[in-house]
């Protein structure tokens, strides 16, 4: 079963390929992605890495938790499911 991980301090030149290659030094990645932002377009500099196993994602952590991504140090850790956010009100008024 594949493994989500969270991928924080990517740089904002780096591409999805490059964050895959370099999680492939860890094990088989099923996905990788970069957040982007709506307005600009630009990387928000973190994304998420989806490993195929338990044991790869781990291994994964404990390889490239710290290490440098094109001259900037990453963070890896588990992704958790995203917090549950209040409905936005489209038609509010200023």
């Amino acid at each position: 079963m594949a493994k989500k991980l969270f991928v924080g301090g990517i740089p904002f030149a780096c591409t999805e390929d490059r964050l895959r290659d370099h999680f492939a030094a860890a094990g088989t990645v099923e996905s990788a992605s970069i957040i982007m932002d709506r307005a600009t377009g630009r990387s928000k500099g973190f994304g998420f890495v989806e490993m195929a196993t338990e044991e790869e994602a781990q291994k994964a952590i404990s390889m490239l938790n710290g290490s440098d991504l094109d001259g900037r140090t990453i963070n890896v850790s588990e992704a958790r499911p995203m917090a549950e956010r209040p409905a936005r009100d489209n038609n509010r008024r200023w």
